[in-house]
């Protein structure tokens, strides 16, 4: 067999046709490796962020639940004793005016009686008064009673009998 220049350039071509396949189907495989280790990868970071992201989640949820707690049982603590200071106060002004009210009207009728039994009192006495100045007595009477008084008191120049010492 005798080779001539475009044999040896066939073979040439040929062996390197068939050497590009042989690197194009060992890079294509290296790739398709890479690519599936890749996917792998990928997928197991994934997990660990969803992983890692639930647990973050979960963490957060219960911190979040503390955290409206504490406010809000110091804030009903709060409104508990506002309202039942306010009540309370309430309460105790309520039942304070009632009783001055209820004392008021014991009173009101007291002063009531006190001036029907002075009135009384004047009708039963016939208008005298009992005077007392310097030591001596005297019976204040009705104006117009004594035509000619023996004794003037003031204040106001009223008419008087002087009662004896002895």
């Amino acid at each position: 067999m005798i080779s001539n220049a475009n044999d040896l350039t066939e073979r040439l071509r040929r062996r390197l046709e068939h050497e590009r396949r042989e690197i194009e189907e060992l890079t294509a495989s290296e790739l398709e490796r890479l690519a599936e280790n890749s996917r792998r990868v990928a997928r197991s970071a994934l997990r660990t962020i969803e992983r890692d992201t639930e647990e973050a989640t979960g963490k957060m949820r219960e911190l979040l639940v503390k955290a409206w707690q504490r406010p809000l049982i110091v804030g009903l603590s709060l409104w508990i004793g506002f309202f039942g200071g306010s009540w309370a106060t309430m309460r105790w002004l309520a039942g304070s005016i009632q009783d001055r009210i209820v004392t008021r009207a014991e009173l009101n009728r007291d002063i009531e009686d006190a001036r029907r039994t002075l009135a009384q009192l004047e009708v039963d006495t016939w208008g005298l008064v009992f005077h007392e100045i310097k030591g001596e007595r005297f019976v204040v009477v009705p104006d117009g009673v004594l035509d000619d008084p023996p004794w003037w008191v003031e204040p106001g120049h009223l008419p008087a009998l002087k009662l004896s010492n002895e």
